[in-house]
Order: structure tokens, then C-alpha cells, then sequence
């Protein structure tokens, strides 16, 4: 199934507007899809049998696989800079832009498109769907204007399941490769309250042919960053996110980060959405097989849970103090 979960909104939030005159997407001239050669699982980082099992997939991280043509890479790259314009900083990452695809109908239609998100099922192993927030389609990090930062530190995602993809090309770059920690945040929590970053010998900086290929991620479970350049470079990549169908795995999702970067008038209307949308589907499972009990505790249990997402919801909305999470805060 390749549905979206929920539609693509038909109104702009305040403040988007659609460029003009952008070529239309066409999946039949602007994609050229491969599958990745490998998988590695959660297990294989060090994650318990336990751990995983709740989670939205068991995969990690694939190996690098092309999503675009030539053509396709082409136009994507001028979108991106395009949407340059637009960027924002944060606490880690100097230039980024979120919310493109309220912008470009060339980058929603590439992050929405049925055939893509078939084969990010393929590789996850489990039904997915384009991300219930279009702030987490297509999120572009741009090149940092100081050389001495990283393109984004250390961190673990705000959601479970993205692709990571190079839209200019890494061949023409010194440095700014995208790395990950084989290893648990558990394990990269302990070093980074002692200011230490991953060891080398535990750090993968996969290669991409070109433009155009992505690793898929289990971003929420496996620790990475984008490197620092070393000489000044046009370095941009593109962050694309998806949900699990299956709404009775964990959610996975850290909202409260995104009120430190996004536009409230677009981020608390999507947070609300997809936390109803998880909530409508745990509701209706329990209507369709609860059954007869006098375990009053046991059905207050299963109520509880099928609203947990939306009780969640409203707390971190509510919430004043809100730290950017990532692993770096005690580097010297």
C-alpha cells in the first residue's frame, strides 16, 4: 500500500507560496529507482532483540541506492537553490530549509510519488507512507558559511524513518560526508557526556556515485551527523521522512524539537493531524477487537494507549521550555 496516510493539505499555511514556472514532476522522465544492495538491522548496532521490537522497522541503514535520472537530479539541484533563500539556523545545523514542499510542486511530487515510496516499503521491510507533516518532506541542509562547523552534528532524529540524499554532488566536494555511529544512542549518550564524538573505527561515511542517490535510515535509532568541509563547497542534501502504517508501534517522533525551528502557523496543525491520525487507528482497533472483560484495569490499559499519542500531543504543545536535542553540548 502506498497511500498517503494523510492527504497532502490543498491550502497553503501563511507565508508559502508555489514558485513559478518550475518544470512538472514526471516520475517517468525524473526517476531512475534502484534498490540498495544491502540492509544492516538494528541489531547489528547493538540494539537488544527487546529494543527493536516496537520499533517501525528493524532496518538501520541501506547502502547508498540512486533515486533520480540525470534530469531529474538536475532539476532538483535548482529547486534547492531555489529554496536557499528561505534558510533558517539553529542550535545545530547553520543553514537549512524546512517546509520546501509548501513551496516547490516539483520537490512534493518527487516526496510524495507512489513508485518511491513502493520501494522504501521494499526496503524497510514494513508498509510506510510519506510523512503525515509535509515539514518533514523534503528538508534540504545547505553548506555551512563557517567552515569550522558541521554541516549538522551529532544527533538522532525528530522522526523514525527518512532517506538521506546528496542533491549536489559529493564527487566535487573536500569533506561534508554524511557519517554514522554503528553503535546505540545509549552508547553514544555515555560519550558524549565525557565531550567525545564516535571513535573512528566505528564510523561509516557512505559513498554516494552522484546526485540523485540516498541511504534509507532508521534516523530516530541510528546516530549521524554531516560532516564539516574542509574547503568551501556547494554541499546540500535532502532529508525525506515517512511513518510506519502500522500505528501500534512506538511512535518515535520528538515534536517539542520542531517548535525551536518551524513556522507555528504550518507545525501545530500538522503535530495535531498526525497525532489524530494515530489515534483514530489505535481507537478503531480497540472498537473492532475488544472484547468482553470485567478486567476494568485491563480496558482503562488498552484506552489509555490508543490515546497516548494525542495526550502527548497536547502536553509538549503546552510546553514553554524546550532544549534542541543532539550530542554535542559537552565538546571541548
Amino acid at each position: 500500500m502506498t497511500t498517503a496516510a494523510i492527504p497532502f493539505p490543498e491550502e497553503l499555511p501563511s507565508g508559502f507560496q508555489w514558485f513559478e514556472n518550475e518544470p512538472v514532476f514526471d516520475p517517468s522522465v525524473h526517476l531512475a529507482l534502484e534498490m540498495p544492495d544491502k540492509v544492516t538491522h538494528l541489531q547489528e548496532f547493538g540494539y537488544s532483540d527487546d529494543e527493536v521490537s516496537r520499533k517501525a522497522t528493524s532496518v538501520a541503514v541501506s547502502s547508498p541506492f540512486r533515486i533520480l535520472s540525470d534530469e531529474g537530479a538536475a532539476v532538483l539541484l535548482q529547486v534547492a537553490r531555489s529554496l536557499r533563500a528561505h534558510a533558517i539556523s539553529c542550535e545545530r545545523i547553520e543553514n537549512m530549509v524546512r517546509g520546501g514542499c509548501y513551496r516547490s510542486k516539483f520537490l512534493r511530487d518527487l516526496c510524495v510519488d507512489p513508485s518511491l515510496t513502493e520501494m522504501m516499503c521494499e526496503i524497510y521491510q514494513t508498509d510506510v507512507a510519506p510523512h503525515t507533516m509535509p515539514l518533514h518532506l523534503g528538508h534540504m541542509n545547505f553548506s555551512p558559511d563557517d567552515l569550522s562547523k558541521a554541516v549538522d552534528k551529532w544527533h538522532h532524529d525528530t522522526l523514525p524513518l527518512d532517506t538521506v540524499m546528496m542533491v549536489s554532488d559529493p564527487a566535487t566536494l573536500d569533506g561534508g560526508k554524511f557519517e554514522y555511529f554503528v553503535g546505540t544512542k545509549a552508547e553514544m549518550a555515555e560519550l558524549a557526556k565525557d565531550g567525545k564524538t564516535p571513535p573512528a573505527d566505528r564510523i561509516v561515511a557512505p559513498h554516494f556515485a552522484g546526485p540523485g542517490y540516498a541511504i534509507a535510515l532508521h534516523g530516530n535509532m541510528v546516530v549521524h551527523r554531516g560532516g564539516p568541509l574542509n574547503k568551501p563547497g556547494e554541499r546540500i542534501s535532502m532529508v525525506n521522512g515517512y511513518v510506519a502504517t502500522d500505528t501500534s508501534v512506538d511512535d518515535q517522533h520528538r515534536h517539542a524539537d520542531l517548535k525551536l525551528v518551524d513556522p507555528p502557523e504550518a507545525l501545530y496543525a500538522e503535530w495535531a493531524r498526525h497525532a489524530a491520525w494515530r489515534g483514530k487507528s489505535r481507537l478503531e482497533k480497540l472498537l473492532n477487537d475488544l472484547d468482553f472483560t470485567a478486567d476494568h484495569e485491563l480496558v482503562a490499559a488498552r484506552l489509555e494507549d490508543a490515546i497516548a499519542d494525542v495526550q502527548q500531543a497536547i502536553v509538549e504543545m503546552k510546553q514553554d521550555d524546550v532544549e534542541m536535542h543532539h550530542y554535542e553540548r559537552n565538546n571541548k
